[in-house]
């Protein structure tokens, strides 16, 4: 988990001269209220898998969850390394967030207690996630959850002055 707010650099080249870099805040809290983020992963074949998901951030870091049985699970066994997103598909304004990390399983029972109510109060107890044998049960069936602690991040502020701006922690 990231317990340290990160170095945070303005991207000159892709940034208007009048911009100012984006708070780490700022970014935080677009992490923190997004509905929906992208997943993306790494196919054993080296192919890229792009995924929307639901998303919680907690204590410094991203969780998602997913079916034992689905393409992003099968990804993540073989290779950790995941790129999530989150923002707006308007050109001229808005926010846009890149977090780059590993996906850690996450199996104790007071994190996933704590993670369940999250997802239940962000999301309007849409997925109905319970606890059960180190991992979220539903009525579809058995996730793994995963948590994505930042070791890289970029945001994109969109419009007048829009910069770009990367958080290294």
């Amino acid at each position: 988990m990231a317990k340290t707010d990160p170095l945070v650099e303005l991207d000159r080249p892709y940034s208007d001269p009048a911009a100012k870099p984006t708070s780490w805040s700022k970014a935080r809290k677009k992490l923190d209220t997004a509905g929906v983020y992208w997943l993306s992963t790494v196919r054993p074949d080296g192919r890229p898998h792009v995924t929307p998901i639901a998303a919680v951030w907690m204590d410094g870091a991203l969780y998602f969850s997913t079916g034992p049985d689905e393409q992003k699970s099968k990804n993540l066994a073989q290779n950790r390394h995941v790129v999530v997103t989150t923002g707006t598909n308007a050109f001229a304004r808005g926010l846009d967030v890149v977090v780059e990390g590993d996906a850690k399983s996450v199996s104790d029972e007071p994190t996933l207690t704590r993670l369940a109510d999250a997802f239940a109060t962000k999301y309007d107890d849409v997925f109905g996630f319970r606890v059960s044998e180190g991992r979220f049960s539903h009525d579809g069936g058995d996730a793994d959850v995963y948590e994505v602690a930042p070791t890289k991040a970029f945001s994109y502020q969109r419009g007048k002055s829009g910069s770009a701006t990367r958080f290294r922690f």
